[in-house]
């Protein structure tokens, strides 16, 4: 196994810049969905031309796969998945790229293991393609398989030292408590950078390093930058707007949220928990009502997600629920972010003994995120 700093070790040695695939960016959306949208167009208009284009089919798959996860519509999944199948019809043996896409769109789904299956058999016809890595070490990393996870993210960088291999080292860093490593690879992710996207996103990841640190002003700053360059970035706004919740701006950052979930629904547990906290309950009530529609929308295109499903029921302290979803997950993988969820599900059904040994597992790899340090605190001194 190679050694966690070997990640960046290796990377460095590069001196190529090497512009992003843009496999896992997703910031500034409202300029990012337009060039989307335009590619979608101008792939349907060539393969209406020439639909025996397997190739086409597949990076129309692809595009189908970046709208879903920009734009939070569950509609694009079926049209990935038509586009993906298409492709792979045309050419069964060898496709590369639609294993690469259909891999990126069960990673969207939450289903790790189909994308893990994909992603090894992309690597077996495309074994020097970076984002057949990528695919790969997102799907490990859900799936709790942290050795193999690293060893994909390394072999990612030794292909393409870009933007989205950085912030999987960075990520893996962070995971494993090593706060300097993960900050000093999301700074290599942000040198490489070739597009004002680009340096948004690293600005922003460097801002929620600083946050899980506890390090509030740096997180402010590095969000701040990041809306300099990408005023529109629905995660640099979560982060304007999380910061002023914290420095007791419950106004400003509830105008935050207004505005972001209209865009961006992922962020409504964060707005319906701060609507809880001002004393708003109807309006933290209706918001959990349309998360839940949106939860079976998505449900109804097979992107299923009970760890969040989990989080929501919690916070509604509905802990029946909370605990069914959150071992409804377990028993599809065994991460770090599932074990924090089945010791909080657990601690709320009064079970602390239990809840321990599954919050020891959270933080086994030296994982120090601040909700599930306060996870652990609140089981600990339920245990005292």
């Amino acid at each position: 196994m190679i050694a966690a700093a070997a990640l960046i070790a290796a990377a460095v040695t590069v001196t190529q810049v090497v512009e992003s695939d843009g496999d896992t960016v997703t910031v500034e959306p409202v300029s990012r969905v337009n060039r989307l949208r335009q590619n979608v167009d101008s792939l349907r208009a060539r393969l209406n031309r020439v639909p025996g284009d397997a190739s086409g089919w597949a990076r129309l798959g692809g595009s189908y796969v970046e709208l879903a996860r920009t734009t939070a519509d569950p509609a694009y999944y079926g049209k990935a998945q038509g586009a993906l199948d298409r492709s792979l019809k045309l050419a069964p043996e060898g496709n590369g790229e639609a294993m690469i896409g259909l891999g990126a769109l069960a990673n969207s789904r939450h289903d790790f293991a189909a994308a893990k299956q994909w992603a090894t058999r992309a690597q077996a016809v495309m074994p020097d393609t970076a984002e057949v890595y990528g695919v790969l070490a997102d799907a490990l990393t859900q799936l709790g398989d942290d050795e193999a996870a690293m060893d994909a993210t390394q072999r990612m960088l030794d292909l393409r030292p870009n933007v989205a291999a950085f912030t999987r080292a960075s990520y893996h860093f962070e995971l494993h408590g090593q706060e300097t490593e993960a900050r000093d690879a999301m700074r290599r992710g942000l040198e490489s950078a070739t597009s004002s996207d680009e340096i948004a996103f690293c600005q922003f990841h460097l801002g929620e390093l600083a946050w899980n640190a506890g390090k509030s002003d740096e997180a402010a700053a590095y969000y701040e930058q990041g809306l300099v360059t990408s005023p529109k970035d629905p995660a640099l706004l979560h982060g304007r707007a999380k910061v002023a919740a914290t420095r007791g701006r419950t106004d400003e950052a509830l105008a935050g949220y207004r505005e972001l979930v209209v865009r961006a629904p992922q962020y409504i547990p964060d707005y319906a928990r701060l609507l809880t906290a001002a004393g708003r309950t109807a309006e933290a009530s209706q918001q959990y009502d349309i998360l839940a529609k949106q939860q079976k929308l998505l449900e109804a295109q097979g992107a299923s997600d009970d760890l969040v499903a989990s989080a929501v029921a919690a916070d509604r302290g509905d802990k029946a629920e909370a605990l069914r979803r959150a071992e409804a997950e377990w028993a599809k993988r065994q991460s770090v972010f599932v074990a924090d969820a089945m010791a909080w599900a657990l601690h709320l059904d009064g079970r602390d003994t239990q809840a321990l040994a599954y919050s020891d597992k959270a933080v086994s790899s030296g994982w120090r995120d601040a909700a599930v340090l306060a996870h652990r605190n609140a089981i600990l001194g339920a245990l005292r």
